[in-house]
C-alpha cells in the first residue's frame, strides 16, 4: 500500500497534539507502506514553522518519500483545477496533492476531504 500524507495530518504528526492521529501514524509507520509527502506540503509546513520546529520538520520529511512531480501531475491538476474549483473551490495545492495521488497510485491521507472531491482518489482511513 501506499498512501499520501497531507500536510494537517503532517502538522499533527509534527506537534503530537492529536493522540488518535499519532497513533495511526506509529502503525503506518510501522508497516510495509511507502509514506508519501507532496513538495505542495513541504512548502506548506515549511512556510508555517517556528524555528523550534525546524529540526522536528527535518526528521520527519527524512522518513518519508517526495512524491514525484511531473508535467503529468501538473496536467492532471489542471484538469481538477477546471473541474472544480468553482463548484467546490479547489485551489491549485490541493489539485496538485490529489494529481499526485492518483498518479502514484496512493491513498491520501487528510482530514479535510471535502477540498478532494475528484471520484478516482481513494482515502487512508
Amino acid at each position: 500500500m501506499t498512501v499520501l500524507v497531507d500536510s494537517d495530518i503532517l502538522i499533527e504528526v509534527s506537534r503530537g497534539r492529536n493522540a488518535e492521529i499519532v497513533s495511526k501514524w506509529a502503525q503506518l509507520s510501522d508497516s510495509e507502506a511507502l509514506i508519501l509527502f507532496s513538495p505542495v506540503t513541504a512548502a506548506e509546513l515549511w512556510a508555517g514553522a517556528r524555528p523550534s520546529e525546524h529540526g522536528v520538520l527535518e526528521d520527519l520529511f527524512q522518513a518519508l518519500v517526495c512524491s514525484p512531480t511531473d508535467s503529468s501531475v501538473g496536467k492532471k491538476a489542471g484538469e481538477y483545477l477546471r473541474r472544480y474549483r468553482k463548484s467546490h473551490s479547489v485551489e491549485l495545492g490541493d489539485a496538485l496533492i490529489a494529481a499526485s495521488a492518483v498518479g502514484n497510485g496512493a491513498r491520501l491521507w487528510t482530514r479535510n476531504r471535502k477540498h478532494y472531491p475528484m471520484p478516482e482518489l481513494t482515502f487512508f482511513d
